[in-house]
């Protein structure tokens, strides 16, 4: 495998004291594969906000982002910058805040790639102020260069519901021609009971568009929803899309191994009686064992191959 050694990742993301989402999520894997990782922290909670018991932290505001970035324009660490990721955001000035970050970042390396992550809700459950929504469809996506929705945030982005494989299409048509090279669609509901299906799609004026389909078996009892799977799948496809030269094919494959693999790993900690629905879940026991993954990052083992459409 290639290093990633002359790569280097500003990510923008929410931080958790303990667990796993955002930058807890998303530095590490990129770390393991040969990153450089600088981290800003959107928010640092004790934890995420699904425990019972609540949460406690505090959040950087926009100016306070703008004070932290501008601290590394003036000692030009900026320029050394070769990816932007985002990851969740709170509120609607710290999301424009990150794209005048874009746009000096760009004014130095004109190459450097954005992944959005445009984290706003999961099953039907808008968890970010509705402010954002327009945010990111008219003023954050069209700066993107690789997106990573889940099908719920694909629905609100583009105002269209997802029944049909049709529909993925047409909403990836959507995302590409408001500029987006890369739409990677990490699971959608459109396969079997006992599979998800991803999509990614890639748009080059020399190339055309590639696009690839990839079934995945569901794990566990599908009563577990696991949380950070999302801002994993972000940071592996970043990474793996610089590795692999831009091969979204051999990304996705990769992305969904290691995903597979930390969820595999994550289910084996977990106690008989809560894998068989007979005593509920805690919110630390689904946190993802990512530490314990960190051979299935390193080397992942792809035994789910894509479909080229």
């Amino acid at each position: 495998m290639a290093s990633g050694a002359f790569n280097r990742v500003l990510s923008i993301q929410s931080h958790v004291v303990h667990g796993h989402v955002g930058n807890k999520s998303a530095v590490f894997p990129l770390q393991v594969l040969g990153f450089e990782v600088d981290q800003i922290n959107s928010v640092q909670f004790s934890n995420h906000t699904g425990y019972k018991n609540g949460f406690k932290g505090q959040v950087l505001n926009e100016k306070e982002l703008a004070d932290v970035f501008a601290g590394l324009v003036d000692n030009d660490l900026h320029k050394l910058y070769t990816h932007l990721l985002t990851g969740y955001v709170g509120n609607p000035a710290f999301l424009r805040e990150i794209a005048s970050i874009l746009r000096s970042l760009r004014g130095v390396n004109e190459k450097l790639i954005y992944v959005c992550d445009p984290v706003m809700g999961d099953d039907g459950i808008m968890y970010v102020p509705k402010e954002l929504l327009p945010i990111y469809r008219d003023e954050i996506v069209p700066l993107a260069d690789i997106i990573t929705p889940n099908q719920y945030e694909v629905e609100l982005l583009t105002g269209k519901q997802i029944k049909t494989e049709t529909d993925i299409w047409d909403a990836v048509q959507w995302f590409h021609e408001k500029g987006v090279r890369t739409v990677a669609i990490s699971s959608s509901e459109l396969g079997s009971k006992d599979t998800l299906l991803a999509y990614v799609s890639n748009r080059t004026a020399a190339a055309g568009t590639e696009k690839y389909r990839l079934t995945i078996p569901k794990q566990g009892n599908n009563l577990i929803r696991f949380t950070g799977t999302g801002d994993l799948f972000a940071s592996l496809f970043l990474a793996h899309s610089a590795l692999t030269n831009y091969d979204v094919g051999a990304t996705l494959e990769r992305a969904i191994a290691t995903l597979q693999a930390v969820i595999a790993k994550t289910l084996s900690f977990i106690p008989k009686p809560v894998l068989e629905g007979k005593v509920p879940v805690t919110s630390q026991q689904r946190e993802l064992k990512l530490i314990q993954s960190k051979a299935d990052i390193e080397q992942p083992n792809i035994t789910l191959k894509c479909e080229k459409l």
